[in-house]
């Protein structure tokens, strides 16, 4: 296996198993960018649901670390009342929804964490006619969300642009094949211009994305 080059995207594998990871957005970026998006419909106020798809996911702990964080530093009147685990069953998510709503009607928005989880709330939310009265925001993809942001249920939600991350992928290991990546500073990635090195051994797609009705429909995915 010596001199076969090796990379992964989306999702990280152990550092000695790899030779480089390109990173679609840091683990911070995107818990900041959901609690963001809520606190300009909520006036930064409230106690929120979580939905996940599990309580043990790397990737969802991590946002959600990040989720608190951004909180306690910036909008200490949120807070993170329930996280419950929709185990990436969109009924599922839906019944857990809307039961929670049903027994916390102060609940003042639902964060969505997964591409299952979010369409889910957003149905609850919009069976329940609380379209407007409670925030819905959180990770999918424009092609389950595209309804819910036509009917209300969601103003905004967040992920990153998968097409460019697999551009990006292609165009990293070109790189590594012939000796041309660089170990810090900028990496050129044709149509997506300069991206940045966090580290000699990572490189970043960039911030995420945030979906609304205005840019949801330049995006096919």
């Amino acid at each position: 296996m010596r001199g076969i080059a090796t990379g992964a995207w989306d999702a990280d594998v152990a550092p000695d198993a790899r030779d480089i990871f390109v990173n679609q957005a840091t683990f911070q970026a995107i818990g900041y960018e959901v609690v963001d998006v809520m606190a300009e419909q909520t006036d930064g106020k409230g106690e929120f649901l979580v939905v996940t798809g599990s309580l043990t996911a790397p990737n969802q702990v991590a946002w959600l670390k990040e989720m608190r964080e951004r909180m306690k530093e910036k909008y200490p009147d949120m807070s993170i009342a329930s996280v419950e685990p929709g185990e990436e069953d969109l009924q599922l998510g839906i019944d857990i929804t809307k039961n929670y709503l049903r027994a916390h009607p102060d609940t003042a928005g639902v964060f969505g964490i997964t591409t299952v989880a979010l369409p889910g709330a957003a149905e609850a939310v919009e069976q329940a006619g609380l379209e407007g009265k409670v925030a819905v925001t959180g990770l999918s993809t424009p092609s389950e969300m595209r309804p819910y942001l036509n009917s209300g249920a969601v103003e905004k939600f967040v992920l990153w642009n998968p097409v460019d991350l697999g551009y990006l992928a292609v165009y990293v290991a070109n790189a590594q094949i012939e000796g041309n990546m660089p170990k810090s500073g900028t990496f050129e990635a044709g149509r997506l211009g300069k991206v940045k090195m966090l580290a000699e051994d990572e490189v970043l797609l960039g911030p995420p994305l945030v979906f609304s009705k205005e840019n949801i429909d330049e995006y096919d995915f």
